[in-house]
């Protein structure tokens, strides 16, 4: 077994606002990898609709979503998989409403193949760690060796 630590951050407070400018570092890593010999595991933390700057990409659950999604693609890629080989996520919302949860799924569906679902939490809480974000998504997934 090999253990592989993920970090694609570029400052240690990881854009965590109480944490900027103290020299307190973010104690995580963006994922880690365990390999296994013929597959891997990959264990990718929870993220937040934010771009590569820090900045939300957006207001609305929609907008929010596409881009957890997209930065969760983003490791999943570096690390050789797909959304085809994530087994489990958990997802925290500030809003859990119809609108919020249609919502949700229908950017869902567009990155997870019909008929390979993961299984999946759903939580509602008051606030993220980010101000302004509605979703944060945490990710399994067993992908190939390399």
């Amino acid at each position: 077994m090999k253990r592989t630590v993920i970090n694609l951050a570029k400052e240690k407070s990881r854009g965590i606002d109480a944490l900027k400018g103290t020299g307190v570092p973010a104690v995580f890593s963006d994922a880690v990898r365990i390999d296994l010999g013929e597959c891997a595991l990959l264990f990718i933390s929870g993220v937040v609709g934010t771009d590569e700057s820090g900045t939300l990409v957006g207001r609305t659950m929609k907008e929010q979503t596409r881009g957890v999604l997209e930065r969760i693609k983003a490791v999943l890629e570096r690390e050789g998989g797909t959304f085809d080989h994530v087994v489990r996520v958990r997802v925290y919302a500030t809003q859990v409403d119809q609108a919020s949860i249609r919502d949700i799924h229908e950017v869902r569906a567009g990155y997870f193949t019909a008929g390979n679902y993961p299984a999946s939490t759903l939580v509602r809480v008051d606030q993220l760690i980010r101000d302004g974000a509605l979703i944060e998504i945490d990710a399994d997934a067993v992908i190939p060796a390399r």
